[in-house]
Formats: structure tokens, sequence, C-alpha cells
């Protein structure tokens, strides 16, 4: 199930802020907009991540994991991050926000 902003603490809307500024090194928009982070969860100051690339075996799956760590212990009450990456629900473009189809030249 996809994340749902009413039911995050301030301490993950912050992590969702924060991991606004991992851009997909292929598709130049940030992971947020492309709809492949599907659910932030912060207890005990461990964040979980729960997330999907693209395409399975996408070759920059490490770079991202480092960027996302990055991005989640920068946020005040984050200490730890801990991935998982997911295969289901499957991600096709409709997850995109509007502003990540605009940026991709991706017209309804």
């Amino acid at each position: 199930m996809l994340d749902v902003s009413e039911t995050r603490t301030p301490v993950e809307n912050a992590v969702m802020k924060a991991l606004e500024d991992v851009i997909d090194p292929e598709l130049g928009v940030d992971m947020v907009n492309l709809g492949l982070i599907y659910h932030v969860k912060v207890e005990e100051q461990i964040c979980q991540v729960d997330m999907t690339l693209t395409t399975m075996g996408c070759p920059l799956g490490n770079l991202l994991d480092d960027a996302i760590t990055d991005a989640v212990t920068s946020v005040d009450g984050v200490e730890h991050c801990q991935i998982n990456l997911i295969w289901e629900p499957a991600w096709h473009m409709g997850m995109m926000t509007r502003f990540a189809k605009v940026a991709l030249g991706i017209h309804e």
C-alpha cells in the first residue's frame, strides 16, 4: 500500500521532503515525484523506507541507496535508515506526480 501523507508524523514528513533531493540519475527527477518511495516509517530514530525502482536490475541501486540513506539520516530525529526494495505494487508511470510528468515531457 502506498503512503498517505495524512498518516505521517512530522518527522516522516521531513523525511519525505528530504527524499525530494534524491534525484534518479537516469531520469533527472526526484524519487518522491517519480512515485518510487512507497512508504516511510520512523520509530526510535530508525527510518524504514519502502521503495521500488523503475526496472528490476537497475544498475544504479547502490548509488540510490547511499543517496537515500544520506537524505534520511540528515533529518533531525533519524539516526539510521533501513531500505526495503519491493516490487509490489509494480511501479508504473501513473504513479508519477504531475510535476514529474511535465519534467519528463509526458502528456496525459
